[in-house]
């Protein structure tokens, strides 16, 4: 089987706080959005973040835990300095998101922080110089010095 994800599912508890977080607050596009049902956004070369409300997609997949019950996940957003991480934490918690961790130094060479959205999803966001992304969506990485 050829490694591949194309979407990337999270179960909210409530869609309309959780589309607001993500669009208004981030201000990334929905390639569609069904109020009380579903939106989906494009985050990547081919990769659909998926956001269903959450009971829904117990009926479909079973029970997901949220916050401290949540799988251990998370979600990276790689920026292209650290000054850029501290920005869009900052960003973030002031729409609402939870600071989990600020913005530091890591001893890979990169610079990281979290946050948790609405739902208690943590999100990574990170410059790590090491990787690369190329215009056909290819991912290489590189040690840091």
């Amino acid at each position: 089987m050829k490694p591949q994800v194309t979407v990337v599912t999270l179960g909210v508890r409530n869609l309309d706080t959780s589309y607001d977080f993500y669009s208004k607050a981030l201000g990334w596009e929905p390639l569609t959005y069904v109020p009380d049902e579903m939106a989906f956004f494009q985050v990547g070369h081919g990769l659909v973040l998926s956001l269903f409300r959450a009971d829904h997609l117990a009926a479909e997949a079973g029970e997901i835990g949220h916050g401290p019950l949540a799988p251990p996940v998370t979600l990276g957003h790689n920026v292209g300095s650290p000054d850029e991480v501290d920005a869009l934490l900052n960003t973030v918690v002031a729409a609402g998101a939870e600071l989990v961790a600020e913005g530091t130094a890591m001893s890979w060479g990169g610079y990281s922080g979290y946050f948790a959205d609405p739902d208690g999803f943590h999100w990574e966001v990170c410059h790590n110089p090491g990787l690369i992304v190329a215009e056909d969506g290819t991912v290489s990485l590189r040690v840091i010095v």
